[in-house]
């Protein structure tokens, strides 16, 4: 079948014929409808989690799918041929910028009724890692501040609304250009990144989500009230999750070491920093779907691409600029009366931040 490979770290994805997934018996095999496109791609190209993340080359990348179901395995009872889905793989077994993947059942989910293919395939990855970061680790309670980095981008657009629905009062920083579409969105307070510091503007906050690391940071670490929490998606990796991923003694020292400077500047506050890497979980998506279906959450689809042009999206995707997430589609699988331009002129390519 075809797929777009990783044959060599830094370089360009390739277009290759690939065999064909193997079907466990509690795996789902899927048609790709449409496949969402994520920075964890071009980290995993530019070979950045090449020591936490050892795959084996050639990779067939991809972390978001949305689809139909072709055949389920021997010890499936949740799922049948016909089924419309939706998944984040597990990190193990990725690579759905291809015709078809097997996915475990436990990582799939039907998709929202009420949206499309791609709609649905920009969804899991960024939906998974709000939740995971808002509900499991931020415990939002109604009252609470929120702030969210990059608003308009996809894991902030997803964020902000469900910040929102839990009843937090939600910051965000976006450029001037994008403020009104983050207002919309549910966002309180506009920060414009380029124009102003959000340190200087903002205290007293109970949780921040960071997904751009470095001194953006440090910075949102002095936003926080006592207590708060920064949980950080871009890094640095923490102990804990050295740990829950398996890694030999040296490389949990390196990895303790890599965050070791933001936690003590985290302690000094009186406040605490976490990284998160999502795993997937089809439960949860279950219940994403049902939030998007009772129009709490809405999918924000920025391009799509032909399944053709995967190469080209990611290249785009690096070089940013695009509101919300970047989706390839297959044509030739796509649902009857959807066409890529719908889309395409529904949101038109501006800044992600």
């Amino acid at each position: 079948m075809r797929a777009f490979v990783v044959t060599k770290y830094k370089e360009p994805l390739r277009e290759a014929d690939v065999p064909e997934p193997d079907v466990g018996e509690q795996d789902v095999l899927v048609q790709v409808q449409a496949a969402g496109l994520n920075q964890l791609d071009e980290k995993i190209r530019a070979g950045e989690f090449k020591q936490v993340l050892p795959y084996k080359l050639p990779l067939t990348l991809g972390n978001d799918l949305a689809g139909t179901v072709i055949r389920v395995g021997d010890k499936v009872r949740g799922f049948k041929p016909g089924d419309e889905v939706y998944a984040r793989p597990d990190k193990a077994r990725i690579g759905t910028f291809a015709e078809r993947i097997a996915v475990a059942e436990a990582d799939l989910a039907l998709k929202p009724a009420s949206i499309s293919f791609e709609e649905a395939a920009s969804l899991p990855l960024v939906a998974l890692t709000a939740w995971q970061a808002l509900v499991e680790r931020g415990n939002v309670q109604p009252g609470q501040k929120v702030l969210i980095h990059a608003g308009a981008g996809g894991v902030g657009s997803i964020a902000i609304q469900l910040a929102k629905h839990l009843g937090a009062t939600v910051a965000t920083t976006a450029s001037a250009a994008n403020a009104e579409f983050v207002r919309g969105l549910g966002a309180d307070t506009v920060v414009d990144y380029r124009a102003q510091d959000f340190e200087q503007l903002l205290q007293g906050y109970d949780l921040v989500l960071d997904s751009l690391g470095g001194r953006n940071l440090e910075k949102s670490l002095r936003v926080l009230r006592p207590g708060g929490k920064a949980i950080g998606i871009s890094g640095p990796p923490d102990p804990a999750f050295a740990r829950e991923i398996g890694l030999n003694p040296v490389l949990r020292l390196a990895i303790t070491g890599l965050s070791a400077g933001i936690r003590r500047q985290a302690r000094k506050l009186g406040v605490s920093y976490e990284f998160l890497f999502m795993r997937a979980s089809g439960d949860q998506l279950t219940r994403i779907a049902r939030m998007v279906d009772d129009g709490v959450l809405r999918p924000v689809v920025g391009r799509v691409f032909p399944f053709d042009q995967a190469p080209q999206a990611l290249h785009d995707l690096e070089r940013g600029g695009t509101l919300g997430k970047t989706v390839i589609s297959n044509p030739r699988h796509a649902a009857p009366g959807t066409t890529i331009g719908d889309f395409v002129t529904n949101h038109a390519p501006r800044e992600s931040a």
